[in-house]
């Protein structure tokens, strides 16, 4: 039932009873919203100008000339006039009201030839007026406005459309995606609402996008965001956007979601679906002049094939294909494709659009969207070499599966997919949604498919790596059994089927054992060996992490984590080739034996930098490893591993480590702050806590704190020593908090690694007791684990990592 306000009813009043109506959501809340705005202004309006409005009239613009108002949004009005005197004074009687609500206003005064100048020199007045509409005035005076902007913007003079394709591409590298980013820009991010805008301001411009542009599912997710958006605004009380981690949850439960997970996964479906409309649309700008006025005539050409636009242009039949065509513009199917039998066609037709680096034809989705069979059980030959056919292609094989999967097409393959699509990873190690994740690894794949004897295997079961991350349960575990289903119904061979179950049990094993165990020690590589069973194996695995790794994020894989599994992949190798182990290269030199006969003369410390290298030479003493990772965390250096040697009562040190803000200290101020430490001049715990405050203050932190702390303790990774393992919150000084630990159970750290996975850090330190040996009673061990989760927990603070 509509709410009517009388004049005295302010427009922040009216808002606020809008907005404490549960019931009134997205869209439907906007125009309620924008129809009060209407009623407001128009109420200001007769007062300001009284009962003769000739020759003035008040334009909505944007979002608010849509409707589509939220909550905080700005009220975006020109008030056009035909040369009325003290029209400042009139305005002022209509703006003044408006500020002194609070509420957010862009406004201009302008006349009607002025309105129109102003749109062929900005491109934002321009696109406003697009939307624009009269909320109250005289008519006559804007509707010859609103016509003249939309037949200019028509006829593209000025021709924006160019600059409106770098201010979208600007925007999105500006911005992120909404379909991938932990906390997207509803508004501003790729894939988001001002996307709509842009992709309507192109239709406007270029009527034959109609065909390019499917306008329901555009405003389908349009919708969801809206909603989102405007409980973001509800909660917030204010103008947010940006959909933070800390509101998913109250937003999800205000629009009825199960979860954040859920919310999150209509976000993705949602951004993704403007975003590839979008994108496929600006892809095809080279056939717009074109097709433009042509649609009659393209439609009487379609005996030449099932490509729609395309289908204007002369079609050569795809190499080996005779029922799919290329055009200048796209790839289209002719008329000998047999759209219900053939069930390698959906995947043959990518393959040809990858090959070709062109966009598959709307109609040729479509068709294969309403009438492409299933895949038969078993696969035959020729589909198995249709899907390899097209991932082989590489990074282009990304956009032409994504065409796929927007008609569904993908699931018709592997029902499993469905569990996937647009399934949000939820941290900030991974930058991709499940599927996008899967298919950008393949990618990452076919570019290392030269390395391996089984390039097949190697694109399959990356492509298969993560798929159990869609079902309940240990995404590994279920991933097997996922993996062995798919493999059986392609037809694979049984032998090869388990090779695919052995690279998703052991995908991440090369990047785990590298970063967290001591690669010297000869049963490390030993115990690879053993899991991996062959080098064509060990070959696959290779591949396959840094294919993951790379699509991943930017931490996933670099130059320190590459070294490493190359190092590690390189011993095991021996190993399956029953070759000798390599000899550890000695870490004790005779050049740092010099230095360490300095240190034993004069007892003074001494430390150097060596990128990515600290090493620190001083006299040994309990408790040393934890004052020097304390100076490291101190000064924003964070450890990713380190090595810990000694003769004669002099301690190595050797940390590989990375600045955390791409500024390194100088060895000076390292110098004089460890000799302080170890003099106890300076107290390292009050140092820390302090940098951790600041660095608190300084930024708000990326993700709520949900890393929990766990510590296993392990007698199986090495034969001379213990590998204690501690996963938790990556914070300032964790490395010397856990370091210290160690120390106040004496026992002697002999190496560590460091690896950081998004908020979480896992530290793997190799130590031995105080007789030398291993940690052996059961005791000791879980009083060693409970005291470490202790402190971890009652250090926990927001500062930087360490």
């Amino acid at each position: 039932m509509r709410q009517w306000y009388g004049p005295a009813v302010s427009l922040r009043a009216r808002r606020q009873s809008l907005m404490d109506r549960g019931d009134l959501r997205g869209d439907a809340f906007c125009r309620a919203y924008a129809e009060a705005a209407d009623e407001w202004l128009t109420g200001l309006f007769d007062q300001a100008v009284g009962e003769d409005t000739r020759g003035m009239a008040l334009l909505a613009v944007g979002g608010y000339g849509r409707s589509e108002l939220c909550p905080f949004s700005d009220l975006d009005v020109v008030l056009i006039h035909r040369g009325w005197k003290n029209i400042s004074a009139t305005a002022d009687r209509i703006w003044y009201p408006v500020w002194d609500e609070g509420i957010s206003l862009d406004h201009s005064v302008r006349r009607p030839g002025e309105v129109l100048d102003m749109a062929g020199r900005d491109l934002r007045v321009a696109l406003g007026l697009l939307d624009a509409r009269v909320v109250c005035g005289d008519g006559r005076v804007a509707e010859p406005v609103l016509e003249g902007a939309r037949d200019r913007w028509a006829k593209q003079k000025p021709p924006w459309l160019g600059v409106l394709v770098d201010l979208v591409a600007e925007r999105h590298r500006s911005f992120g995606d909404v379909g991938f980013l932990l906390e997207p820009d509803l508004k501003e991010s790729h894939g988001g609402l001002r996307d709509v805008a842009a992709l309507r301001a192109m239709m406007l411009a270029v009527p034959a996008l109609a065909d390019y542009v499917d306008t329901v599912a555009i405003d389908g997710a349009r919708s969801v965001l809206t909603a989102i958006r405007v409980e973001l605004h509800r909660r917030a009380g204010r103008e947010q956007n940006k959909l933070l981690l800390q509101e998913q949850d109250q937003v999800a439960e205000s629009l009825g979601e199960p979860d954040s997970d859920s919310l999150m996964l209509s976000v993705a479906t949602a951004g993704r679906t403007i975003a590839w409309e979008g994108d496929d649309a600006w892809r095809r700008r080279g056939a717009w002049s074109r097709v433009q006025g042509s649609a009659r005539r393209r439609r009487a050409a379609s005996g030449r094939g099932h490509g729609g636009e395309g289908a204007q242009g002369v079609v050569t039949l795809a190499h080996g294909d005779s029922d799919i065509g290329i055009t200048e513009d796209e790839v289209v199917l002719t008329e000998a494709a047999d759209v219900r039998g053939d069930a390698s066609l959906s995947l043959r037709l990518a393959a040809v659009a990858a090959e070709s680096n062109l966009p598959i034809a709307r109609e040729a989705l479509n068709l294969l969207g309403r009438k492409a069979p299933l895949a038969p059980t078993p696969w035959t030959d020729a589909l198995r070499t249709a899907l390899l056919r097209v991932l082989a292609t590489g990074p282009p094989a990304i956009a032409a599966l994504e065409a796929l999967d927007q008609r569904r097409l993908i699931e018709r393959y592997l029902p499993e997919w469905a569990a996937v699509r647009n399934k949000p990873q939820r941290n900030p190690y991974h930058r991709f949604t499940v599927d996008r994740h899967l298919l950008e690894a393949t990618a990452n794949a076919a570019t290392l498919a030269h390395r391996v004897n089984r390039a097949d295997l190697l694109l399959i079961g990356t492509l298969l790596h993560d798929i159990g991350k869609g079902f309940p349960g240990d995404h590994t575990e279920v991933g097997m059994t996922v993996a062995a289903d798919i493999g059986r119904r392609m037809g694979l061979p049984e032998a090869d089927v388990d090779t695919l179950v052995v690279m998703v049990r052991l995908h991440l094993l090369l990047p785990d054992t590298a970063t967290r165990r001591d690669l010297d020690d000869p049963a490390t590589a030993e115990r690879v060996a053993k899991e991996v069973g062959s080098r064509s194996t060990l070959e696959l695995l290779a591949a396959l992490v840094e294919a993951d790794s790379l699509a991943t994020g930017p931490s996933a894989w670099g130059a320190w984590k590459a070294g490493l599994v190359a190092e590690l992949v390189e011993r095991t190798g021996r190993l399956l080739a029953g070759q000798p182990a390599a000899v550890p290269t000695p870490w004790i030199t005779d050049e740092v034996r010099v230095i360490m006969d300095t240190v034993r003369t004069h007892g003074v410390p001494a430390l150097s930098i060596d990128d990515p290298t600290v090493m620190v030479v001083a006299a040994d003493r309990s408790g040393l490893l934890a004052e020097v990772t304390g100076v490291l965390a101190l000064h924003g250096l964070n450890v990713r591993s380190a090595v810990v040697a000694g003769e004669d009562g002099v301690a190595v040190e050797i940390f590989t480590v990375e600045p955390s803000r791409g500024r390194w200290p100088s060895a000076a101020r390292l110098s004089d702050d460890l000799a302080a430490v170890m003099a106890g001049e300076l107290s390292i715990e009050a140092q820390l806590a302090e940098r951790a405050r600041t660095y608190r203050n300084d930024r708000r932190p990326i993700t709520p704190r949900l890393v929990s702390t766990q510590v296993t303790v392990d007698n199986n990774a090495s034969a001379t020593a213990t590998v204690v393992e501690v996963r938790a919150e990556d914070v300032v000084g964790q490395l010397h908090r856990i370091t210290q630990s160690l120390v106040d159970f004496r026992l002697d750290v002999i190496s560590a690694r460091v690896s950081t996975f998004g908020s979480a850090v896992v530290d793997a330190f190799y130590v031995r007791g105080p007789d030398g040996g291993k940690i052996t009673d059961a005791r000791l061990i879980g009083e060693l684990e409970l005291a470490i989760e202790q402190r971890v927990q009652a250090d926990r603070s927001g500062g930087e990592p360490n």
